[in-house]
């Protein structure tokens, strides 16, 4: 790297505040031309307020920014990509209901010499984005019926079509399976032989060093450290992210293992329209009180489906037999659950987790209010040491509890939803892949609090895309694949290479 090179972006003594918080504190450092560049941090060091005055969707902070040398302070995110810088959030921000064209040239429409809408240019422009990403769509199909994976490609696209030369990508691959990462890698080296300069925030050690030049770590809103990769280690990036050793996880110690709490079967859930029919077929299993379930299984494979079945809030009518402390149950809809003592945390932590247009404390109390209720009036103090115990309890980073749930990092909203359901005194808590997207320390803390509510005889099914979480923390492994029970592992049986033999497994059932 030419030391004499002017940096494609040069961050300046950023800072920015919030009321009672200050999320960036004094940042600088250099992002040089045609690199990647990784950010990483815990869940509420800065990083996604830095990617948001990158990419102009904060226009108000102080320090500098320079793009190529020149000072920009972006408006908003027109300006921002006018000037070549992209970013594709986390939480994919795509029209589900247009089509994937029409998601690309979403406010720069093509039109053609009489001023009508060029659909046919649009569609043809699209699909040779696409093509170009080995993403075989038609660029006519709604943005909402797309894969996740393709739904990221089509953000990329969309970048793309702007001659982004800047491209900030925040976790591009938590929902991804293997085998779309390993598109995206591709399409990251294409972008990257282009010149496109990256900046790559992601909580994954691995890809983190299969793909950076260089690592910038960031630390309760300041910048600790920027490293070559070659110069680093996961160990040392981790340590210095949360600025302390991470306790290798002692979760082996035997926790007591109760009687059957929960009973599934010949659960099905039908697929109506669909060539394989069911979305679970013959689900049968039993869960003890104190046991952490793990569900294992490629995306497609049901696991989320079969947490919807058990919560009641499945769009289909569930078939097969299910049995809570030996007495059969059958809901109809999640609260019927959650007054038997069920409840779940989602996987769409924005779309169906949080309420976004309210405070950490009315997230935290919104299922419980008849707790701190009398004669249908709510006694507010009741409920302000509720949600303030709940707060300290799982260590909720937040200026307050009256501070907008949308101000805090992913992995503290991630926390409050569970503090939430915790609050309705749950006897099985179903968590469906909760560490998506949470920092390595958030992780850890996140499987130690399962611990501690297993030793409490909360029982949990938990859910997850990444096999060494449940290899860390499950008693038991079942395995998904296409809708079918293909395996069931003990703790001690359990590898990741049987797992995945029992997740591409086809079941050979005909019905």
């Amino acid at each position: 790297m030419n030391a004499n090179e002017t940096p494609m972006i040069s961050i300046q003594s950023v800072t920015k505040r919030y009321p009672g918080v200050v999320a960036l504190e004094d940042v600088s450092f250099d992002i040089m031309p045609g690199e990647l560049h990784s950010i990483c941090g815990e869940n509420g060091a800065g990083k996604s307020t830095l990617m948001k005055i990158l990419s102009g969707v904060i226009p108000d902070y102080e320090g500098q920014l320079l793009i190529r040398g020149t000072p920009v302070r972006f408006r908003n995110t027109r300006s921002a990509e006018a000037a070549g810088v992209s970013i594709i959030h986390q939480e994919l921000n795509l029209v589900e209901q247009l089509s994937a064209s029409a998601n690309v040239f979403l406010g720069r429409e093509l039109r053609s010499g009489l001023g009508l809408l060029d659909q046919r240019r649009m569609n043809a422009e699209t699909r040779k984005l696409l093509q170009e990403l080995e993403c075989d769509v038609d660029p006519q199909s709604p943005a909402g019926s797309l894969r996740v994976g393709d739904q990221q490609l089509l953000e990329i696209a969309k970048a793309l079509s702007l001659n982004t030369d800047i491209l900030i990508m925040d976790e591009p691959t938590s929902a991804l399976t293997e085998s779309e990462v390993e598109r995206l890698y591709r399409v990251i080296e294409r972008l990257r032989q282009r010149g496109v300069t990256i900046l790559y925030i992601s909580h994954k050690m691995d890809e983190v060093f299969r793909l950076s030049d260089r690592i910038t770590v960031l630390r309760d809103g300041r910048h600790v450290e920027t490293l070559n990769r070659a110069d680093t280690s996961p160990r040392e990036i981790t340590h210095l992210m949360v600025g302390r050793e991470i306790d290798a996880m002692n979760l082996q110690d035997a926790r007591e293992i109760g009687d059957v709490v929960l009973e599934v079967r010949q659960l099905s859930r039908p697929w109506p329209g669909h060539a394989r029919a069911w979305r679970l077929r013959d689900i049968s299993f039993k869960l003890r009180r104190g046991e952490i379930l793990g569900i294992a299984g490629l995306m497609g494979a049901g696991r989320t489906e079969l947490l919807e079945c058990l919560f009641g809030a499945s769009t289909e009518a569930c078939q097969g037999q299910v049995y809570l402390e030996d007495r059969p149950v059958r809901f109809r809809h999640p609260s019927d659950a959650k007054n038997a003592g069920i409840a779940m945390v989602t996987e769409d932590r924005k779309r169906l987790g949080i309420f976004a247009q309210m405070t950490v404390r009315e997230n935290i109390s919104m299922c419980n209010l008849q707790r701190t209720g009398v004669a249908g009036i709510l006694r507010a103090g009741q409920e302000r040491t509720m949600v303030q115990d709940s707060i300290q309890r799982l260590g909720v980073k937040t200026a307050g509890m009256e501070a907008a749930i949308t101000s805090l990092s992913g992995g503290n909203q991630q926390k409050t939803i569970i503090g939430r359901w915790l609050l309705t005194n749950p006897k099985v808590l179903l968590l469906d892949d909760p560490t998506r997207g949470v920092d390595v320390g958030a992780k850890a803390e996140l499987y130690r609090l399962m611990d501690t509510l297993c030793r409490e005889g909360i029982s949990i099914i938990l859910t997850s895309s990444e096999l060494p979480e449940l290899l860390t923390v499950s008693d038991r492994i079942l395995v998904l694949a296409e809708g079918r029970l293909t395996a069931e592992f003990s703790r001690q049986e359990a590898t990741e290479q049987k797992i995945m033999e029992a997740a591409t497994a086809t079941a050979a059932h005909t019905d």
